[in-house]
Formats: C-alpha cells, sequence, structure tokens
C-alpha cells in the first residue's frame, strides 16, 4: 500500500502541472526572415508580448523564423492553411495568382504613406476580396514602404536612362513596372540579389530603403533614386493570417484578445514599425557616400504616364475572371485617397 501511494504521489506531482499548462494555447507563428530582421524585433515579438500580457499568460507564441518549420517562402501560405503553422507572416507575391483582387495595391503609383495605404489595404480586403483568405483569418494586411531604385554604376534621373538597364523586379506587377519603364527586368527574391548585384548579373534592383544594410545593397550600388510627389514607384502587400479552425478552436475570451490586436489600426501599427529600418538603409546609402536623389515629379509625371497601361491590363484581367475590375480599382482607389487626406 505504501509503495502504491508513493506511485500515485509521484504521478499526481507530475500530472497536476502538466495539466496546468495544458490550458495555456501555445501558437505557432512562421516567417521567412531571420531572428535579427527588424520584421521579428519590431512586429512579431511585440505583437506576441502583447497578446500574452493581454491573455494573463493564456495564449503564447512559439515563433519559427526563416522557415524553421521546414519549406520555402512561397509555401508559408500552404502551411498556415494546413495547419503546420498557426500563424504566418507572408507576402502574397511569393504566390503569384492567390491574390489577384488585393494585388491592385501593388500597382505602380498606387498607393501614398504606409500607414494610410494601410488602413485602406485592410478595408479593401474585408469589402472586396475576402474570397481569397478561405480558411484564413487576417490579423493585419498593410504595404511596405516606398520601393526605391538602385544602381551599381549608372546615375538615372530620366525616363529615357532606364532604357535596357537590367533590373531586379520584386513582383509579378513590379517585372510590368519596369518593363513599361524601358527597363529589363530580372526577376529574383532579395537573397539572390546581392551575389546578381555584385556579378554585374544586373544593373540595378528595386527594393525598399529597409533590405539595403542586410543586403549589402549600399555597397553594391553607387546610385538610388526616389520617386518625388506623393506616390512611390510601387510598394508591396503583406499579410499576417491565422488558421481559420485554430481561431474558431480559442474560448470566447482568447478570441477577444485576437480581435484587439488585429485590424484596420493594427494594420497601421505593423506599417509603422519598418518606418525607422526603411531610415536606416537610406542613411546607410549616404553614410557609403553614395548618390541618393528624388526624381521630380515633373518628371515622374512622364513615368505615370508610362506606367498606365500596367492598371489598365490589370483592370482587364480581373474583369476576364467574372469580376468588375474597373470598379474594384476605384473602389481601393477611392480608400486609399480617404485615409491620405
Amino acid at each position: 500500500m505504501k509503495v502504491r501511494s508513493l506511485a500515485l504521489g509521484f504521478a499526481a506531482a507530475v500530472f497536476v502541472p502538466a495539466a496546468a499548462q495544458a490550458g495555456e494555447v501555445l501558437l505557432r507563428v512562421a516567417h521567412f526572415l531571420p531572428p535579427v530582421s527588424p520584421a521579428h524585433t519590431k512586429f512579431i515579438v511585440p505583437w506576441c508580448d502583447k497578446i500574452a500580457a493581454e491573455s494573463q499568460g493564456k495564449m503564447k507564441c512559439q515563433i519559427y523564423p526563416a522557415m524553421q518549420l521546414g519549406g520555402t517562402p512561397p509555401q508559408l501560405l500552404s502551411q498556415v492553411r494546413d495547419g503546420v503553422a498557426d500563424i504566418v507572416w507572408t507576402l502574397p507575391g511569393y504566390t503569384a495568382g492567390r491574390f489577384p483582387v488585393s494585388e491592385v495595391f501593388e500597382l505602380p503609383f498606387f498607393t501614398t504613406g504606409r500607414e494610410a495605404s494601410s488602413r485602406a489595404l485592410w478595408d479593401f480586403v474585408q469589402g472586396h476580396a475576402m474570397s481569397e483568405f478561405a480558411g484564413l483569418k487576417p490579423l493585419a494586411t498593410w504595404v511596405t514602404g516606398p520601393y526605391v531604385l538602385h544602381f551599381r554604376d549608372k546615375e538615372v534621373n530620366t525616363l529615357e536612362d532606364m532604357k535596357g538597364l537590367k533590373v531586379r523586379a520584386p513582383s509579378r506587377l513590379g517585372t510590368k513596372l519596369l518593363a513599361s519603364l524601358g527597363a529589363t527586368p530580372v526577376g529574383m527574391p532579395v537573397p539572390q540579389m546581392a551575389e546578381s548585384l555584385s556579378k554585374g548579373v544586373i544593373e540595378g534592383a528595386l527594393v525598399p530603403w529597409e533590405v539595403v544594410p542586410a543586403t549589402k545593397t549600399q555597397e553594391l550600388t553607387k546610385f538610388h533614386a526616389e520617386a518625388g510627389g506623393n506616390h512611390p514607384l510601387i510598394a508591396a502587400t503583406m499579410i499576417f493570417v491565422m488558421n481559420q479552425k485554430k481561431y474558431d478552436s480559442l474560448p470566447a475570451e482568447l478570441k477577444q484578445v485576437i480581435d484587439a490586436n488585429s485590424g484596420r489600426e493594427t494594420s497601421a501599427w505593423v506599417s509603422a514599425q519598418f518606418t525607422g529600418p526603411d531610415e536606416e538603409g537610406r542613411k546607410a546609402a549616404l553614410a557609403q557616400g553614395n548618390t541618393v536623389k528624388q526624381i521630380p515629379v515633373e518628371e515622374i509625371a512622364k513615368w505615370q504616364a508610362a506606367a498606365k497601361p500596367v492598371a489598365e491590363e490589370w483592370v482587364k484581367e480581373i474583369s476576364a475572371k467574372g469580376l468588375e475590375g474597373q470598379k474594384l480599382h476605384d473602389a481601393a482607389a477611392a480608400l486609399v485617397n480617404k485615409y491620405s487626406k
């Protein structure tokens, strides 16, 4: 009997803490960048800390940076839909064709300030593009800071200067933009960009300032061209999404915590976290002694005219899917204008 009592006592000592821990919800959060990246340190970790605090420790994150759950960045969307991850941060551009409607925010010269445009993107997705998020619960949708042109050896001041230059393209619409400007777009992910610049495979790259320090772009290029005016050359959309079944399985009090840290203002907050890294990238180029110029508004008007067919083609593509392409384009533009005032 004493042996049996000791065994039961030991079992209780082991399983009571385990039962208490079983009441906690652990969310597997995955993304594709290293843990030193601004996305990890300035957005994902603070967001996870906030939901842990607001749930009084009942809900916590286990973060898997740098594709630690396996696979490649384009597979993040499948991983969260299949439940391999509970939440992921990714770029819709990694899965071309999966987000054709919300892609409107990646059209040339379409967005304005990052926070205003991120609020607009959230509203647009909720009103017009939720079908693209089947099986997912959007937590935040936002746009990046302005994409900038970075060149090895040539200073670009006019549209004519772009002709024939081999430039890294970031996305489907980024490729179309560069082609419309007379450049030769070369599609490739950011990790390949540095080697391609150093070897002269490409003569320039279209990326936001944020990625410059990590890729040493300031050391591989000498000239940088920003678009003057209120509209950047182009921006990318980003999403922070949760497996819908995982969300549905949460008790009401934890759903409330997730809801309180999702939505329009959360989207604007996330986008704002990249403002500092963009500024740091620009400073790195200046510290290197590089030339950073803003293309005047009068000249940018010519670029906008040259890129206009990209938007017209997008409208036709969406209309060919049985949707009202022009109405969707105009609805998105109206939201950008609304939040930019």
